[in-house]
């Protein structure tokens, strides 16, 4: 059900209420205000920042001590938004906000701070200016909304939010299929339609939820790390053994170790499930598969096994794993892989190469690196890299911070990333934007605009694996839930279900023709 946050229409009932146009204000003196020279402080943190023209309004608190607050918003062209209130929390009508950006596309915004103080006199505080894009991001971020708790099962949400407004919808609620775990949303390039969802049940059997044109079905198999082919023709995707271990002694407790992992690939016309020896190779763990836009390349990231012992958790030299970034031909058509490829090496960085996502022009691709592992949101030293594809070169990007960021996405017109972050005082993590230009430089990333100013003040949740699509999905919460609860439409041929196999076999799985051996 599409609908806006309970508390949202008695907190715009008061802010109404409370709000003035400043021009009501001259006896009281904001037309002849004391200037102060600096900045407002004011939270979020929009200063400085690029937004999408098409992004639903910046709402914020103004973080300074007063009597009255009054706020206006302008650019080159159309009427300015002009905003007070009895507190510091701003709330900026859509609509308006919405014909100001639409009018002013590439063009400054500037903000107008003032603060009425004790003594009656009005502060008027240095103008913030952020700047509008001419490129809009795709209009809708689907995404995981959970507790931080570590324990099985959890409540969860997989959720869609309207980026142009604060529509927001529960697509898939875990406590409605006898709690579990929902993950590894995947769509085709930036398509609402179709996508998959895995998941994990105390009730139900773990299975895929394939929700396409023609309806929502469940397919008998758990995808993990998925990777649709943009001919949405076959989906790869990694089988991880999995373990959560826990740290006493620094500031990020959790930890994750893959025992064991793989890459295989699902024939979405034929049911069948495959793998190749550059993808299953047994003395090495590969993982978080992502095509390139045109289909010829699948990247991944690979590691070498360092242990034997499947049982021990943490095994021995855990925090010595580091990850390749690799790469493979493949041709949809002859279902051939070529020449498998090292990227980039992690004897050559250092550190661990995580999570590649390839921009949908192709010209660029951004990663996670991190000391060590394979889960970069549990790694306070995840940062994000970009690497232009034509040249090999890469860099640190400027929308790090101290805190772990990690799960990425693109949108459509390759202009706009949203990761994961951990900035907000490093436990939860929250989704932020970030404009990146024509040579792949990002901007200071700006969190998740709310409707609310204080919003993420009292949030206790997490956001996961945000992914920006092009339209809202096609299937509601109700065909998704059925699915899940009813029976398996889709078997799966030749279903692979475990990570590598232990005892050497190199025909363990089923095998796709393969160039490489």
């Amino acid at each position: 059900m599409r609908s806006r946050k309970s508390w949202t229409v008695p907190f715009v009932t008061c802010a109404v209420v409370a709000a003035f146009v400043l021009g009501s204000c001259k006896d009281e003196g904001p037309d002849a205000p004391v200037a102060v020279a600096r900045r407002p402080r004011i939270t979020p943190d929009y200063v400085g920042i690029v937004v999408p023209p098409n992004v639903a309004p910046l709402n914020f608190t103004i973080d300074e001590p007063g009597e009255r607050y009054a706020v206006k918003v302008y650019s080159a062209s159309g009427e300015p938004i002009e905003v007070a209130a009895r507190t510091g929390d701003i709330v900026i009508s859509e609509k308006r906000w919405k014909d100001l950006l639409g009018a002013n596309a590439g063009k400054e915004l500037s903000v107008d701070v003032y603060v009425k103080t004790e003594s009656g006199l009005w502060n008027r505080y240095e103008t913030i200016t952020n700047t509008i894009a001419e490129e809009t991001i795709d209009s809708h971020l689907v995404y995981r909304f959970m507790t931080p708790s570590s324990y099985f099962p959890k409540p969860m949400q997989i959720r869609q939010r309207n980026l142009e407004t604060f529509d927001e919808e529960v697509l898939l609620d875990t406590r409605s299929y006898g709690n579990g775990c929902a993950n590894c949303h995947s769509f085709v390039g930036n398509r609402p339609d179709p996508m998959l969802i895995g998941i994990r049940s105390t009730t139900f059997p773990s299975a895929t939820v394939y929700a396409h044109a023609g309806g929502v079905e469940k397919i008998g198999a758990k995808f993990g790390y998925t990777a649709w082919h943009p001919s949405g023709r076959i989906v790869t995707y990694s089988i991880n053994d999995v373990r959560q271990f826990f740290h006493t002694a620094q500031n990020e407790i959790h930890d994750v170790v893959d025992l064991d992992s793989l890459i295989v690939y699902h024939d979405i016309e034929k049911n069948e499930t495959k793998t190749a020896p550059a993808l299953s190779d047994k003395a090495r763990l590969e993982t978080y598969p992502a095509w390139t836009p045109d289909g010829k390349y699948l990247y991944f990231c690979s590691a070498p096994l360092l242990w034997t012992d499947m049982e021990t958790v943490p095994p021995r030299r855990y925090d010595e794993v580091q990850y390749d970034l690799m790469r493979i031909a493949y041709d949809v058509e002859t279902d051939t892989w070529g020449a498998l490829e090292t990227v980039l090496s992690a004897a050559d960085t250092g550190l661990s190469i995580l999570l590649p996502r390839v921009s949908p022009d192709g010209r660029f691709l951004l990663f996670c690196m991190s000391r060590y592992g394979c889960f970069p949101v549990y790694q306070p030293t995840s940062d994000l890299y970009m690497m232009d594809l034509s040249t090999g070169e890469y860099w640190k990007t400027s929308a790090n911070s101290e805190y772990s960021e990690s799960w990425h996405s693109w949108s459509s017109n390759s202009r706009w990333i949203v990761f994961s972050s951990k900035r907000q005082g490093g436990l939860f993590t929250r989704p932020f934007i970030s404009h990146v230009d024509e040579g792949g430089r990002t901007r200071k990333p700006f969190v998740l605009p709310q409707e609310h100013p204080s919003f993420y003040a009292s949030c206790y949740h997490l956001y996961s694996v945000p992914e920006l699509i092009a339209g809202p999905m096609a299937a509601d919460g109700a065909a998704l839930l059925e699915a899940v609860v009813g029976p398996t439409r889709i078997s799966v041929v030749n279903s692979i279900t475990g990570a590598t196999s232990k005892t050497g076999d190199t025909e363990a799985y089923p095998v796709g023709r393969s160039s490489v051996q």
